[in-house]
C-alpha cells in the first residue's frame, strides 16, 4: 500500500525543488529543521522530530526529475518503505508525484502520516514559492502524534 499526493509548485523550475528535497538547507527549510546527514546517492540523511524520527537511505537522484529514499530507521511500519519524488514542467509550475511506498498494512499511523506528508508538501510547496516553509516543530500539529 502506498501513500500517494500530488502538488503543483508555481513559478518553481523542477531543479529549485529538487534543491529544497536533496540539499539539508532545503530540508530543514520545510520537513524538520533537526535534519542532519549525507544527501549524496548512498548517503544517510537523518530527520528528526518531536516523537522520534528517521533514517533515509538516498537510492536514486535523477536531477530535476526524481528522488527516492528507503526507510533504514524508525518506526517499524517505516522500516523498509521508499519515498519517491517525480518532478516534471507542466505550463507554470513543477509537478510533484509523490508516493511513500509499500507499507505492510494501512492502520491509523498510516493515515496519521499522510495526513502529515500532506502538510509538510504544502510547506514545500510554501518554501519554494515564498522562501518560508512550515519544518517541524513550526509545523502543524494534526493530533496526538503531532
Amino acid at each position: 500500500m502506498d501513500i500517494l499526493h500530488r502538488i503543483g509548485i508555481r513559478n518553481a523550475t523542477p531543479e529549485k525543488v529538487y534543491d529544497a528535497i536533496t540539499t539539508i538547507d532545503g530540508l530543514a527549510g520545510w520537513w524538520t529543521e533537526e535534519t542532519k546527514g549525507d544527501t549524496d546517492l548512498g548517503g544517510v540523511i537523518a530527520f528528526r522530530f518531536i516523537p522520534g524520527g528517521f533514517d533515509m537511505q538516498v537510492i536514486e537522484l535523477d536531477p530535476g526529475r526524481l528522488v527516492r529514499w528507503e526507510v533504514a530507521d524508525g518506526p517499524p511500519e517505516w522500516v523498509g518503505t521508499t519515498i519517491r519524488w517525480d518532478l516534471a514542467q507542466r505550463d507554470d509550475y513543477t509537478i510533484v508525484l509523490f508516493k511513500h511506498e509499500d507499507w505492510r498494512e494501512a492502520g491509523e499511523f498510516m493515515h496519521h502520516c499522510s495526513t502529515k506528508w500532506a502538510s509538510y508538501l504544502l510547506s514545500l510547496k510554501q518554501l519554494v514559492e515564498t522562501g518560508e516553509g512550515a519544518p517541524s516543530p513550526r509545523d502543524v500539529a494534526i493530533s496526538d502524534w503531532h
